[in-house]
C-alpha cells in the first residue's frame, strides 16, 4: 500500500483549466470547503472549470463566484434554509454560467455508466417531459425485447473529484461519517479523487466506506467542511453562512474568502 498523505497544497497543481470538478457531501453538509478556500488563493485560479455535484451548496457557490465555472451540471443549487447561492444567482442573472440541466436520475444513471465503462446506461426517468428539449445530447433508444421507449443517459467523465470525509488512513480508505450521497460512485469515476479529512488515524475501526484504491491523495484538514457540517464532528454554522451571504450582498466576497 502507498502512503498518499500529502499537504494540501501539494494537491492544488492537479486542477487545471477546462477540467470536470466534482465535489462531494450534500448541499451545506460535509462539503470540502477548505479545499477551495486555498484553491482560490492559487494564481491563477483554474477557469472554465465544469462544476458536477449532486446538489450544489457553498463550496460551489465560492467556486462560481471566485470566476473559475463556466458550466454546473446538479439537480438543486442553494443554501437550503438559507436561501439562494448568492454568487450563482449572480452568474446566472448576468449570463456568466451554462446550466446544464440534470436530475436525481440522469447524474445517477450517468455516473453508473462512467463506473460500468459504459456509454450509457437505459432508464425510464424523463419519459413523457420536455428535459429532452434542454438536453438534446441525451438519447432515446428502444427496448430490444419489450419494444418499450426508454432514455440513455449518457455516461458522465469527471476528470477529479474532491471529497471530504470524517476519517482517513494514510493509504486513503476512509469513512463519511453519515449521508453518503453519491460519493463512493465519484471515487470510483474520477481520474484524480482527492480527500480531505477531519482526522487521519493509522488504522481504521468500522466499515471503510471508500477504498483506497481509487484514491490519489490524502490531505489532513481539521475542520474541513466549516461552516458547513461535518456529522458527528460539528454541526453546520449558520452564523457564518449569513456573513457568507452578507459579504456576496455587499460586493466583498473576494475579502471574504481571503
Amino acid at each position: 500500500m502507498q502512503d498518499k498523505l500529502v499537504d494540501l497544497t501539494a494537491v492544488l497543481p492537479l486542477i487545471h483549466n477546462n477540467q470536470t470538478i466534482a465535489l462531494g457531501g450534500m448541499t451545506i453538509y460535509r462539503r470540502p470547503v477548505a479545499f477551495v478556500r486555498a484553491l482560490l488563493q492559487r494564481q491563477p485560479r483554474p477557469q472554465n472549470l465544469t462544476l458536477l455535484t449532486f446538489t450544489a451548496g457553498l463550496a460551489s457557490d465560492m467556486l462560481v463566484g471566485g470566476g473559475c465555472v463556466s458550466h454546473v451540471r446538479t439537480c438543486y443549487f442553494g443554501l437550503e434554509s438559507f436561501g439562494l447561492a448568492p454568487m450563482f444567482t449572480k452568474a446566472v442573472e448576468n449570463g456568466r454560467i451554462t446550466i446544464i440541466e440534470e436530475s436525481e436520475a440522469s447524474i445517477a444513471c450517468g455516473l453508473r455508466a462512467a463506473v460500468g465503462k459504459l456509454g450509457f446506461i437505459p432508464s425510464r426517468a424523463w419519459q413523457g417531459t420536455d428535459l429532452f428539449k434542454v438536453r438534446p445530447d441525451v438519447k432515446t433508444i428502444t427496448d430490444p425485447y419489450s419494444g418499450e421507449t426508454l432514455t440513455a443517459f449518457p455516461a458522465i467523465e469527471v476528470d477529479m473529484a474532491i471529497i471530504h470525509v470524517l476519517k482517513a488512513d494514510r493509504f486513503g480508505n476512509a469513512i463519511l461519517g453519515g449521508n453518503p450521497t453519491i460519493d463512493e460512485m465519484l471515487s470510483n469515476v474520477a481520474k484524480t479523487v482527492i480527500l480531505t479529512a477531519e482526522e487521519v488515524v493509522d488504522q481504521l475501526e468500522g466499515p471503510v466506506e471508500l477504498t483506497g484504491l481509487a484514491v490519489t491523495a490524502v490531505c489532513h484538514q481539521p475542520n474541513g467542511a466549516w461552516p458547513t457540517s461535518c456529522y458527528p464532528s460539528y454541526p453546520l454554522d449558520g452564523e457564518e453562512i449569513l456573513r457568507y451571504i452578507d459579504a456576496c450582498h455587499d460586493r466583498q466576497f473576494e475579502d471574504y474568502v481571503k
